[in-house]
């Protein structure tokens, strides 16, 4: 069993105690700095940070591979990347970069395949001079999806 697979089998182990709780991201550098990235349906405080750190910490052996270990929450500017974490943020703004655009819209809906965003845009109206607001709602496959992050509005 590799190294990465141990430390993914003890986060997982970890992760049963508080199934709110879930891993957006794992990396172990070749120094052997392992960084994990959580995220959970009713977000991520300090102490479930700990909790995790501490399993992992006394289930890895240091006298078999010296490691350096960081748990952290997921940031409100990381790139969304699981479909949990989609469902975790309907109605709020997504910037969304596809393959050919970039869309700031609100997230209507989420399922295996796809997102539904919905916005409103200033257009030249079909008939006549001026403008108009017209509504528009997209689905946008997660094959195409390039990178979506949460918009903070204040």
């Amino acid at each position: 069993m590799t190294f990465k697979e141990k430390v993914s089998e003890q986060i997982g182990k970890a992760l049963e105690a508080n199934p709110s709780l879930f891993l957006v991201d794992l990396q172990i550098s070749e120094a052997f700095k392992i960084s994990v990235s959580l995220d959970g349906d009713n977000g991520v405080n300090l102490q479930d940070c700990i909790d995790v750190s501490r399993f992992i910490e006394n289930n890895l052996d240091r006298e078999e591979q010296d490691f350096s270990l960081e748990v952290a929450s997921a940031g409100v500017s990381s790139p969304l990347k699981s479909v949990r974490q989609y469902k975790k943020n309907i109605g709020r703004t997504l910037k969304v970069k596809t393959i050919s655009e970039t869309i700031e819209a609100k997230l209507e809906a989420v399922n295996d395949e796809f997102i539904t965003l919905s916005w409103s845009s200033r257009e030249p109206k079909k008939i006549g001079k001026g403008k108009e607001t017209v509504q528009h709602n997209r689905e946008v496959p997660y094959s195409e999806i390039k990178e979506a992050i949460v918009t903070i509005i204040f």
